[in-house]
């Protein structure tokens, strides 16, 4: 069989509000396609054809021939997949979705596509694959246990690196050294989509994957955000993995790294020493993601003092050990008053923060932000076009909807506006890092 692999695209902040781009002093970054099709394309029975489209770079034709169909996509691209299905459909095609959005919203999506395949794909894509051959498609295959990680094969990125165009090259890639977080952030959907055990990548797989992209010339993002520094026993496994990388460099591997994501509380509880693994390994710059943890939400949500400290002293750490943080800030939390913009940026100025994203709280279906907001009336909005960080799709509890988008237009523009002059001397790293 041909067997067509789709990545929908999505309106970013700079599609949703074209006005930043006279703003924001940095080249608009398209980002890497997610992981989920390149590993569950490996999992395919040998025997077809493969084919990738990635629908933001190039317009998916629906007239396109081939035997099966396939789309994993997010949230903010569900409408663009419905809308694909939809039209091969109409074509007679055989459709399979899958990914977050069909997840957590099998019953939706099952209206667009024949097949839904919930939870992780790669157990159970060699059955869809030999039930297509059969023209015998059920209406939706369901992922069994959580497998080991080491028990598939590394994700087929070939299928990405020879599908670029001289207009798409992403820098930097995701490595997945985890799957699952025992954390139970409430505006994300992780836990309950890979569950909240961790399992780790096989160190075999770790080592193909990074030797294809530095080959490749790539660098390579750590995408666990705060899962990896949650407990000692797993940072003790992410110190293992580090030594690993340091290897793979003195043995003439390339490896570079864009960044590794991380929280506040997690800085203020990492060890010096694995601080300084982290910049013998490569790593200067770290994600910091805000607006889930205690810190933050208080520190910027309330104005308290203590958070505050608390928040100064992480940016101080990274500081302190020549690792540049890149913030991103959430707007629109519970306490989130009218006054939660100028908190942040009055942070970022005392900080030092240099680089900045920024974004507004989003009850994406299937978190316990979603079930919350759902019960209690505040979600006025389901165009999942709009569930980008960058609209406000509820309502929020200390102001409106139209106060909230304003404050999240207000950030971009006065953070930028007192730093351009810096971020253009260094547009081309700050391309790869801006999901803009």
């Amino acid at each position: 069989m041909k067997i067509v692999f789709i990545y929908p695209s999505f309106e970013r902040h700079a599609d949703s509000h074209p006005e930043l781009r006279a703003v924001v002093p940095c080249n608009e970054y398209l980002g890497p396609p997610s992981m989920g099709i390149a590993s569950v394309a490996a999992t395919t029975p040998p025997g077809h054809e493969i084919v990738y489209v990635d629908d933001r770079v190039t317009v998916f034709n629906p007239d396109m021939e081939a035997d099966l169909f396939a789309l994993s996509f997010f949230t903010p691209a569900a409408t663009r997949a419905l809308e694909i299905g939809d039209a091969l459909l109409a074509r007679g095609r055989k459709v399979v979705m899958g990914g977050i959005f069909p997840t957590q919203m099998p019953q939706e999506a099952s209206k667009h596509c024949t097949s839904v395949v919930v939870g992780e794909g790669e157990g159970v894509w060699p059955a869809v694959v030999q039930d297509a051959e059969r023209d015998d498609l059920k209406p939706f295959y369901r992922a069994g246990p959580l497998a080991d990680l080491g028990s598939f094969p590394p994700p087929r990125l070939d299928l990405y690196l020879n599908a670029e165009t001289d207009t798409h090259k992403p820098d930097d890639y995701p490595l997945q050294f985890t799957r699952g977080c025992p954390l139970r952030c409430d505006a994300c959907v992780l836990p309950s989509v890979m569950g909240r055990e961790l399992r780790f990548q096989s160190e075999d797989n770790l080592r193909a994957i990074m030797t294809r992209l530095a080959r490749a010339g790539k660098l390579i993002s750590f995408t666990e955000d705060t899962s990896v520094m949650a407990m000692q026993g797993v940072r003790r496994r992410f110190r293992e993995f580090l030594a690993l990388c340091v290897r793979m460099q003195a043995e003439g591997t390339p490896l570079r790294f864009s960044y590794l994501g991380i929280s506040m509380p997690m800085i203020l509880h990492l060890d010096t020493d694995l601080l300084l693994q982290l910049r013998e390994t490569g790593i200067d710059r770290f994600y910091l993601v805000g607006g889930f943890d205690r810190i933050t939400r208080d520190a910027f949500g309330k104005g308290d003092a203590k958070a505050e400290a608390q928040a100064h002293e992480a940016i101080r750490r990274c500081h302190d050990h020549g690792i540049d943080p890149y913030v991103s800030f959430l707007a629109g939390n519970r306490d989130d008053d009218a006054g939660v913009f100028d908190r942040m940026l009055d942070f970022a100025d005392e900080s030092g923060v240099e680089l900045a994203e920024f974004c507004i709280s989003t009850p994406y279906p299937g978190t316990p932000l979603w079930r919350e907001y759902e019960q209690e009336g505040r979600i006025f909005d389901r165009t999942w076009k709009r569930y980008n960080d960058a609209n406000c799709v509820f309502r929020p509890h200390h102001m409106s909807p139209d106060e909230l988008t304003r404050g999240y237009l207000y950030l971009w523009r006065e953070f930028y506006k007192t730093r351009r002059a810096d971020i253009v001397s260094r547009e081309e790293h700050a391309r790869r890092t801006i999901q803009f």
